[in-house]
């Protein structure tokens, strides 16, 4: 019989490897298509590691949200969009030292990090869903619309903000773009759009002689 904590530790090495590969394969990929596909699976191997960590609200979310919603989004636009690679690439080589650099120090500041809350890191208390018995995502729910509530609100109404900010930039008048004005389309009457112009009839002209046979040589 296989042991269940040795099967969970065999997925998580097999979704964590999945999701570097598919990470790593976003970057380097040359078709931008490519690249994106190569992003959803980063997010579902991401999702999988969650579920593993028994946080199904947001292996849902992140399932839902990013690959249902967002990349299906970005998949749309890539694939409408004529994009230069030749040109998007000029530089890549002449900055590519200064950009390894800059990696290398944020992964050691990273690390540093990581290392110092190491240190000073308190031993977590037990799990308040397991501790209530429901799953995770009804102790959530219940948390985020009991305890946080306000929070919760807040945030809701500055992303309603965020949405309205953009779509009034979108819709401002500007110069020189055609639009669209669906009251005017809606009131449109019949007349207006066939206009009957009348002509005098044009008696066709009479056909052109034959032209003479050229001379023979």
């Amino acid at each position: 019989m296989i042991d269940p904590n040795l099967f969970q530790l065999v997925c998580f090495y097999a979704f964590a490897a999945v999701a570097l590969a598919s990470a790593l394969a976003v970057i380097t990929l040359k078709n931008s298509v490519h690249a994106v596909l190569a992003l959803v699976l980063t997010f579902f191997s991401s999702a999988c590691l969650w579920l593993l960590a028994q946080a199904e609200f947001l292996a849902i979310a992140l399932v839902v949200v990013y690959v249902g919603a967002v990349m299906v989004l970005f998949l749309f636009v890539v694939m409408m969009l004529d994009i230069n690679q030749e040109q998007v690439r000029e530089g890549f080589v002449r900055y590519l030292p200064v950009g390894i650099v800059v990696a290398l120090v944020m992964l050691a500041e990273m690390l540093a990090l990581i290392g110092v809350r190491a240190m000073h890191a308190v031993k977590p208390g037990p799990d308040p869903a397991a501790a209530a018995g429901v799953s995770n995502t009804a102790w959530l729910g219940h948390a985020l619309y009991t305890d946080y509530l306000l929070p919760f609100e807040i945030a809701a109404l500055i992303l309603t903000v965020g949405v309205v900010a953009a779509v009034a930039l979108t819709l401002r008048p500007r110069q020189g773009v055609r639009h669209q004005d669906a009251g005017e389309q809606v009131h449109v009457k019949a007349s207006q759009r066939l206009r009957i112009v009348k002509m005098e009839a044009v008696r066709p002209q009479a056909s052109a002689p034959a032209s003479e046979e050229l001379p023979k040589p």
